[in-house]
């Protein structure tokens, strides 16, 4: 198991994330519930940031599913906020490529991942593609973090 570092607490560090908003009465099932750009390709270092910057209502995700050919090596199993993350890894090629992060008894959540070398200007349109499909499907209400 790897111990994650703390994530720093400068802004430049700052997750960059866009969520669908959830529905006030319930959950309505939909394939993707936001973006997210990580800022380098190691896995070990970036999930922590993205688990913080989640939303508590998420619970405390205990396993999460990434594409291996984005990610520099990563362990099985890393410590973050002292809690087990189990991470798995899946082969199959996926464009765009997801991170599906799975929290017992709360559910279920599936972020596209942006490449870490995608340019602001490719991220941008990524994210805001994702705001205009959510306001198509859901209506208004874009968390971005």
């Amino acid at each position: 198991m790897t111990l994650a570092p703390p994530p720093p607490l400068s802004s430049s560090s700052a997750v960059r994330l866009r969520l669908v908003s959830q529905p006030a009465q319930g959950r309505m099932p939909r394939r993707i519930d936001g973006v997210w750009w990580p800022r380098s390709p190691d896995l070990a270092s970036e999930l922590p940031k993205l688990l913080g910057g989640l939303p508590h209502v998420w619970g405390q995700v205990t396993s999460a599913l990434v594409d291996q050919a984005v990610w520099s090596p990563f362990p099985g199993r890393l410590l973050v906020a002292n809690q087990v993350v189990r991470l798995r890894r899946t082969t199959a090629r996926r464009s765009p490529s997801t991170v599906c992060l799975l929290a017992p008894g709360r559910g279920r959540w599936d972020l596209l991942v942006v490449p870490p070398d995608a340019t602001a200007a490719e991220a941008g349109r990524l994210m805001e593609t994702m705001a205009t499909a959510s306001k198509d499907s859901m209506g208004p209400g874009v968390a971005v973090r």
